[in-house]
């Protein structure tokens, strides 16, 4: 049976046929979900949503009236004791923001040239070193332990000319966080953190002109952008000792769960682990990137996109992964506080996906600019909290990476 409660009568054990309210309250973007771990019912108690309609016949009913309203039975005795913080999601930065964001630029700087060398290389018929590319593969990797956020927020700042190398270092670095996050062994991760470096190889074999065409591509011209997975394939096994994840990823990193991504239509259990990582890091970067025809979108705004797409698109563990990983409010993305500031979500928190570090620059009370300020939004005193995503189109604002990646990220984009 159906029966609407509010979020003061959640406990663990119910099954929970929707959330009542507004889709950007739910913080797992599913319409129904089992609250089988003290984890699950923790996010959504700390979550805004405030009403769920329950299935009584999938999971636990409401506690009698009397149990209900006693001081004592807040939180139901099957759920533990909340720890003194709630739902953890990507391990907390080795070190601030601030501090990676010179060497991140200065590895991404070295690493646009080589791959842009080893495309060309690529290109003009050679085989792929890849032996010289390992180190490039492990400064990647060192940057995203010290702190992700930094490394894969410059790696979005891509020009038409650059698009498809930057790309390739940006998937590099997000096969490496979702590998941590998925406990892949430090070999596993540096293989996923190759095949994101070499997952577009194959693009070398399609015109430029059609790679940075600026409007829609005719039938033609998709058909060709269609053959680059096994162009890239074929160019890599000319490579004797190439890694058969790499080789994988290259291939089917367009395949889609449901059988509708190309080249060969497979579905769920025919698509590798590896292979689905690679399709949710490559669809990430190419929305969140500015694009020779499209600009890209905000970080948290793709996330919600990526949700909607995912029983089609992707494995619904590896989404979800991926999401814990860098987020459901990553590096980047404009949010508005429940005070009415602005502000962008510069890192990630050890307390909670719903509780990262946001740099305030605006009031939507004043309609003014208010001087930045970093709020840890998971500290006790902090009673401020995120009640929406934003999109920086609507709001008008230029370059809010100046309040994201600083000096650095300036310095990088010239």
């Amino acid at each position: 049976m159906l029966k609407q409660i509010t979020i003061l009568q959640l406990r663990q054990g119910m099954y929970i046929h929707e959330f009542c309210g507004s889709w950007i309250d739910n913080p797992f973007w599913k319409k129904s979900i089992l609250v089988d771990t003290a984890e699950i019912y923790l996010t959504i108690k700390s979550s805004s949503v405030a009403a769920l309609i329950i299935d009584t016949g999938k999971g636990y009913d409401v506690l009698s009236e009397s149990v209900e309203n006693s001081p004592q039975s807040t939180v139901p005795s099957e759920v533990p004791v909340p720890p003194p913080t709630p739902v953890h999601a990507v391990k907390q930065p080795v070190v601030s923001m601030d501090m990676e964001l010179d060497r991140a630029s200065e590895v991404v700087a070295k690493s646009k040239k080589a791959v842009f060398s080893m495309f060309q290389e690529a290109r003009m018929g050679n085989a792929v070193n890849v032996e010289s590319m390992q180190p490039l593969v492990d400064e990647i990797s060192d940057s995203v332990n010290r702190n992700a956020g930094a490394l894969i927020g410059l790696a979005r700042l891509k020009t038409k000319d650059d698009y498809t190398y930057m790309h390739s270092i940006a998937v590099c670095a997000l096969m490496i966080a979702l590998g941590k996050q998925l406990k892949l062994s430090d070999e596993e991760i540096k293989e996923v953190g190759m095949a994101g470096l070499l997952h577009d190889i194959g693009k070398m074999m399609i015109p430029t002109e059609i790679l940075n065409k600026p409007g829609k591509l005719t039938d033609a011209e998709f058909d060709s952008v269609r053959q680059h997975p096994l162009a890239g394939y074929q160019m890599l096994m000319r490579t004797k000792t190439m890694s058969p994840v790499v080789l994988d990823v290259c291939l089917h990193h367009h395949e889609k769960v449901d059988g509708t991504g190309y080249p060969y239509r497979h579905t769920g259990d025919k698509i590798s682990l590896v292979a689905k990582m690679g399709a949710v890091c490559d669809v990430y970067d190419a929305i969140t990137s500015n694009r020779p025809y499209k600009k890209g979108w905000c970080p948290a705004e793709s996330i919600r996109k990526m949700s909607e797409w995912s029983k089609k698109h992707f494995d619904d563990n590896v989404f979800q992964a991926f999401v814990r990983s860098i987020g459901i409010y990553p590096a980047g993305s404009l949010v508005m506080l429940q005070s009415g500031r602005m502000g962008v979500v510069v890192e990630q928190n050890d307390a909670s996906l719903l509780l990262p570090m946001v740099r305030i620059f605006f009031s939507s009370k004043s309609m003014s600019y208010i001087p930045p300020q970093l709020l840890d939004l998971s500290k006790p005193a902090t009673m401020d909290k995120i009640v929406s995503r934003e999109l920086v189109s609507k709001w008008g604002f230029k370059n809010i990476e100046a309040y994201w990646l600083g000096d650095a990220g300036a310095k990088f984009e010239g």
